[in-house]
């Protein structure tokens, strides 16, 4: 593989994670994140191909990213995703190579993306009761989650992480049932301050449970540790249970924001590249590759991203500006 020089902004960040949307399509309508009714879907021809994705990855991998992402949307309601996976693996067999999904197709896709090189998995599951879930996610799903979870576990994925996020009055009295539940299936629970990422724009800081008080709840009942090899990187802050029997974490990305140790950039699913989740400027590489351009071109145009990558998302600041995109059209 060629190798170039790392992805440096002009904060002293050098960019090694990439987020890689491969759909903005999602077989879910979760409350905090869209409409009941869905939205505008990109049409076929607006998304990246396969190719067009893997080539991307390979000048950002010779450009010392060494992590790669697959978000949504829901990636795995696009089909063949086991043959991106391949590709993508193929590119450095060591890639750190994970997926974010909300499980549902994982009883039936997991051995696949096993064997293709996929190397962890994180689920997102916002509550144990099944009426609840169903209120949350429209969908009577719940089912489908727990067999997608006992299915990766089956097909040899570890650390498999849990994603919850909470939202108060509705589902914060769960943080004990939903670590009870991690620890005994041996799953890494993360729990997810709510953002302000909804297509609706209904976001409510009123409704966020913060980090200070998910630690609070979760120390009445366990003793923690702070995780020695945290990654101050890595947007979880993770706890060791002193009893040995597990780990769990926590992403306040509005309480306790990241942003100083921000090593991620994301390219949504037509091609855009956005260096933050609260961007309002992206980078068109769709047109760049349908122009004809060279790997260099790639190159100049991520550098020329990174450079002007923020130096924090301003979430409670007179300045902030909520991205005209929600979450499922940017890739988590």
């Amino acid at each position: 593989m060629t190798s170039r020089a790392p992805l440096i902004d002009t904060h002293g960040r050098t960019v090694r994670d990439l987020r890689l949307s491969i759909t903005d399509r999602c077989n879910l309508r979760c409350v905090y994140c869209m409409p009941a009714e869905g939205m505008p879907w990109l049409a076929k021809d607006d998304l990246l191909s396969y190719e067009e994705l893997t080539r991307l990855a390979r000048v950002a991998l010779e450009c010392g990213v060494h992590g790669i992402r697959l978000t949504g949307g829901e990636p795995t309601v696009r089909a063949e995703l086991p043959t991106l996976v391949r590709m993508l693996h193929a590119l450095a067999p060591g890639l750190d190579l994970s997926l974010t999904t909300n499980g549902l197709k994982l009883v039936e896709l997991a051995p696949a993306l096993r064997e293709a090189g996929l190397v962890r998995v994180n689920v997102s599951l916002d509550s144990l009761d099944r009426a609840r879930f169903h209120q949350l996610a429209r969908r009577d799903r719940l089912a489908d989650v727990l067999a997608g979870l006992a299915a990766s576990k089956a097909a040899g994925f570890a650390p498999i992480k849990v994603n919850a996020v909470l939202m108060r009055g509705f589902n914060d009295d769960e943080v004990l049932p939903l670590a009870r539940w991690a620890r005994d299936e041996g799953f890494e629970l993360r729990f997810i301050e709510w953002m302000p990422l909804d297509f609706q724009r209904q976001w409510d800081r009123a409704k966020l449970v913060s980090a200070d008080e998910i630690l609070a709840t979760l120390a009445s009942e366990f003793a923690l540790e702070p995780a020695a090899d945290d990654d101050p990187s890595a947007p979880a802050r993770t706890f060791h249970y002193r009893d040995g029997s597990g780990r769990v974490g926590v992403i306040a990305s509005v309480t306790r924001p990241f942003c100083g140790q921000c090593d991620r950039i994301r390219l949504t699913a037509d091609g855009q590249l956005r260096t933050c989740l609260f961007s309002v400027r992206e980078y068109d590489f769709r047109r760049v590759m349908r122009a004809g351009g060279d790997d260099d071109a790639i190159e100049a145009l991520l550098r020329a991203a990174v450079l002007r990558k923020e130096p924090g998302h301003l979430i409670g600041q007179a300045a902030f500006v909520q991205p005209e995109r929600g979450m499922s059209a940017i890739g988590g």
